[in-house]
């Protein structure tokens, strides 16, 4: 019943010793597959969830931005059904609820290998647009970040491929192995990074299809990458058991490598307000880690009965994981 990214434990507490305990827990309906914070400033309240057959949109206040709220305020907008399990997903950055009319859309991947470009004006008027051409699981999909009229997404079909939102196929890129991360350039919509399992992590040039340069983990597998938002030199992986970090100013291999999950990491993403703070799931006992690669300080090293998805607040240093119809929030010092 849980997807391949879901990681499930018998029996743990939910803290380990020394670390952070969970600031903020939000019941939802169904076991997690998918958690997405949007990424954009002006829709950073929002919040998605995916589940095995519907996306919860709803948004997150917090007393670190608004100190009427105690703690977290959390309103559900939305439930939009899927059908089928969540596989990945990605906000638009034409989502807007400062607009009139209001304006909701994401994109998702299914476990039937097609991705899902969902509208709302959050009234009546929905759409869903189905877009096919991946023939094996998709890992992730991305908006460019400038218009939000093309999207990204990777697969396990050894392909990242470029849509525009009416569901054209621009771009097919070949890749050596499955596409596990893509990510767009925040400034430079012609640029993207494909990251593959073979721990190989390519940044392309979208105008002439080609390979800008490359960086090499020099093991596998790797299972998900990030471009820090804060600066772009930085790239983070998980691969094995550890996490790779790179400056690609210095050097086409990692500057630096840790251990932090010793049965193998899952996800990693970049904090959205800090160069410095990184955060990874993993195995053994399904581990959420936070990690200050300034100070090498763990604030967060938890396990969960199951955790799947994970995501920072675009301001906040607060990140989210998803688990057994819960969404777990930890508030990090902002160091």
């Amino acid at each position: 019943m849980f997807g391949p990214n879901v990681l499930v434990l018998s029996s743990l507490p939910t803290m380990f010793d020394n670390s952070k305990p969970i600031t903020y827990t939000v019941d939802v309906p169904d076991v997690v597959h998918a958690v997405e914070f949007s990424p954009f400033e002006w829709s950073s309240k929002l919040i998605g969830v995916g589940t095995s057959s519907r996306v919860s949109v709803g948004i997150c206040r917090f007393q670190e931005e608004d100190r009427e709220i105690d703690g977290l305020e959390y309103e559900h907008l939305r439930d939009f059904h899927h059908g089928i399990r969540v596989t990945a997903l990605a906000w638009s950055p034409e989502t807007s609820l400062a607009v009139i009319p209001k304006i909701l859309r994401f994109c998702t991947g299914g476990s039937d290998h097609k991705l899902r470009l969902i509208s709302s004006d959050l009234k009546n008027d929905d759409s869903v647009k189905i877009i096919d051409g991946h023939t094996d699981y998709i890992n992730a999909v991305t908006f460019d970040p400038s218009k939000g009229d093309q999207l990204a997404s990777v697969s396990d079909d050894h392909t990242c491929r470029v849509w525009d939102t009416d569901g054209t196929q621009r771009i097919c890129l070949p890749l050596g192995s499955p596409g596990m991360s893509v990510c767009w350039h925040r400034d430079d919509h012609m640029k993207i990074m494909v990251a593959e399992k073979n721990g190989i992590i390519r940044f392309y040039n979208l105008l002439n299809q080609q390979p800008i340069m490359s960086l090499d983990c020099g093991h596998a597998p790797l299972l998900s990458a990030d471009w820090c938002l804060v600066d772009s030199l930085k790239v983070g992986a998980v691969v094995g058991t550890d996490l790779h970090l790179f400056d690609t100013s210095m050097s086409s291999r990692p500057v630096e490598r840790r251990s932090v999950h010793s049965d193998g990491g899952c996800l990693v993403k970049w904090a959205k307000n800090n160069e410095h703070l990184v955060a990874t799931t993993g195995t053994p006992a399904c581990q959420v880690k936070v990690i200050n690669a300034k100070t090498n300080q763990i604030p967060v090293s938890s396990g969960l009965q199951i955790s799947s998805g994970l995501s920072w607040h675009y301001r906040l240093p607060i990140v989210v994981v998803g688990g057994d119809r819960k969404l777990h929030f930890w508030s990090i010092d902002n160091t």
